[in-house]
């Protein structure tokens, strides 16, 4: 279990810096699947695999964003009028997210989960603008980027995958480079994961699991503290050796990896 934990954390840190997603989209099937495996399907833990799944991702997420927006803030990656508004509304919108989750059958949010991966795939395919961006950026009214922030937010807080899957393509679609998406992305991630994090630990007061050893509401804390340390470590692998892919690859590397994590979904 250790071995796959540090080496999910290892390729959620190097996903994370490159592309702006790594901390759902890689820890939530690995956790789903070692919930599973550690626990009967009919314990108090199996019933409730996938709020775990979703509440330690979200655990994970916040670390990661603090690292990534730090350091995309030194290197002015970050355009923070830009995303100001938006980042509010996603803020808003992942306690609500994260509310709804932990009233959900688990089953349900992993089959969303898997919906929306192939609808996001299909997106980057076949909708214009994403394998090659718009030469000039695109603006948008403050209204439209609050909902557009909200939206996000319930969604990602739902499923446990930190809104990079929205806000990366959204990004790029509006004529940004996928190194400056995926910079933003990651930022756009911390009032997510903060307010999401902070929602499952509340609902520690309320949550089946009760003092069950191990858990902290509906977060894994064991799990959380290895996949932290060997996100960081990724994260620095890839901010060293991997920040020089051309755009081009770059935006046809992210629905190659989408694939990948919707295939393991399905099993």
């Amino acid at each position: 279990m250790i071995l796959w934990l540090i080496s999910f954390g290892l390729i959620s840190g190097i996903t994370t810096w490159l592309f702006g997603f790594g901390g759902g989209f890689v820890t939530v099937p690995l956790l789903y699947t070692l919930i599973l495996t550690l626990w009967a399907g009919d314990s108090l833990a199996g019933e409730h695999a996938m709020q775990i799944a979703v509440a330690t991702s979200a655990l994970i997420m916040l670390f990661s964003a603090i690292i990534t927006t730090l350091k995309h803030h030194k290197a002015k990656k970050i355009d923070w009028k830009l995303i100001m508004i938006l980042f509010w509304g996603i803020a808003f919108g992942g306690i609500f997210g994260a509310l709804l989750a932990s009233s959900v059958q688990g089953e349900w949010i992993r089959w969303i989960f898997i919906g929306y991966l192939f609808l996001t795939i299909l997106d980057c395919y076949f909708r214009p603008g994403f394998m090659a961006p718009r030469k000039e950026i695109q603006k948008v009214t403050n209204k439209k980027e609050a909902l557009t922030g909200t939206i996000i937010g319930i969604i990602a807080a739902f499923l446990g995958v930190g809104g990079s899957v929205m806000t990366v393509p959204l990004l790029r679609r509006r004529g940004m480079s996928m190194t400056q998406s995926a910079a933003m992305a990651n930022t756009l991630t911390f009032p997510l994961a903060l307010t999401a994090t902070l929602t499952y630990i509340l609902l520690s007061f309320t949550t089946p699991l009760g003092d069950s050893a191990g858990f902290v509401g509906y977060i894994w804390i064991k799990a959380a503290v290895i996949l932290i340390c060997s996100t960081w470590i990724g994260l620095k692998i890839a901010e060293r050796f991997l920040s020089r892919i051309p755009d081009k690859w770059h935006a046809r590397v992210y629905p190659l990896l989408l694939i990948l994590v919707l295939v393991v979904m399905l099993n």
